[in-house]
């Protein structure tokens, strides 16, 4: 298990194992995500990246703006 330290500028380095399994790259968006004392960071998917995402996805059903009240 990877570990990294907290620096006195609370700055934290991704060790680089998780970095390129991940394939995280520099400048990239992270959400911080707290629950109780567990932190998560989570790689934030740019829109390119969402791109396809909802490809044959079932839409019938869906009501179109002007229907909703």
């Amino acid at each position: 298990m990877a570990q990294t330290t907290v620096s006195s500028r609370f700055r934290v380095v991704i060790p680089r194992e998780v970095r390129e399994r991940l394939g995280l790259r520099p400048g990239q968006k992270l959400s911080v995500i707290a629950t109780g004392a567990v932190i998560q960071l989570v790689p934030v998917p740019t829109l390119q990246e969402l791109r396809g995402i909802a490809r044959g996805a079932d839409a019938r059903g869906v009501r179109e703006k002007g229907d909703r009240r």
